[in-house]
């Protein structure tokens, strides 16, 4: 995001605040171009069934985050549709997300990028052994300090960095999906694909990085899908629909490997569970 930096200070140059800082008006396309311009190498798409989207989001993330598995993501920039979803009360049309390291602070970052009816919204999740609320209230500590370098006043209060962390939470369960061990991903139209990073072409000028010619979509859990509405609903031999019992989905975590070695933390997401149904006979 430095680069991204030096090249919205160089188009805002007369704009700049002493020590050639940006002001906050203009901080956040850094975030925006950040995104999409990473984005636009692969331009992956990921469309979740609609059934299993909403069963991971209400699979909320307790405790500390499992930040090991979000550096996990297949490509380096991907965009997540949510139709239906909402931020902040207005409507959300989906997110793009991409990782940051700070040179300067030694801190990794967790970037989403609000596709919504109104704006593009950055927002900055600091990763670390922590929970949602307090990686968001951290990066609001953040925010609140830039803020005060620049001369403006930003205080926000705990009940704005829980309402932020709510708003989070789902999202964050719906990437760990697709960063966990084994996720469902296809192409409809390249069955048995799976998404990868960039990879630079070798040209007569050396290497080089093309962005794709146009964006590709990606299935996400489609067979889950099709599980949760078979579970959802039983029938009995005489054909009438009995509502099962669900144990509600929910992730697990494991670490493998030597204990004196490398070892990895496994993540993965457990669907409903039938744990009881009521069968009907005549």
């Amino acid at each position: 995001m430095a680069g991204w930096y030096a090249v919205v200070s160089q188009d805002n140059f007369n704009q700049l605040l002493p020590g050639r800082r940006l002001p906050l008006h203009l901080v956040g396309d850094v975030g925006r171009l950040a995104a999409i311009g990473t984005w636009r190498y692969s331009q992956g798409v990921y469309q979740f069934d609609a059934d299993f989207m909403g069963a991971l989001a209400d699979t909320l993330v307790v405790g500390d985050m499992p930040s090991e598995v979000l550096y996990r993501l297949p490509e380096w920039c991907i965009y997540i549709e949510t139709p239906g979803r909402q931020w902040l009360g207005g409507e959300l049309h989906g997110y793009w997300v991409h990782l940051e390291y700070d040179v300067n602070t030694h801190r990794s970052e967790l970037r989403l990028l609000l596709d919504t009816a109104d704006a593009l919204i950055p927002v900055p999740i600091h990763l670390g052994p922590w929970t949602v609320t307090e990686a968001v209230d951290r990066a609001t500590a953040e925010a609140a300090r830039q803020a005060g370098a620049a001369g403006i006043a930003f205080a926000p209060g705990m009940d704005h960095v829980q309402q932020l962390a709510a708003n989070i939470n789902p999202l964050i369960s719906l990437l760990l999906y697709i960063c966990s061990d084994a996720p469902e991903i296809d192409d409809d139209r390249a069955p048995g694909t799976s998404p990868k990073r960039p990879a630079p072409t070798k040209t007569k000028r050396g290497w080089r990085l093309f962005p794709a010619e146009k964006p590709r979509v990606w299935t996400v859990g489609r067979q889950i899908g099709d599980q949760l509405r078979a579970v959802n609903h039983s029938v009995n031999d005489c054909g009438r629909s009995v509502k099962a019992h669900l144990r509600k989905g929910h992730w697990h975590g494991f670490w493998s490997g030597p204990r004196d070695g490398e070892r990895r933390f496994n993540y993965k997401w457990l669907t409903p569970m039938v744990v009881g149904v009521v069968m009907q006979t005549e």
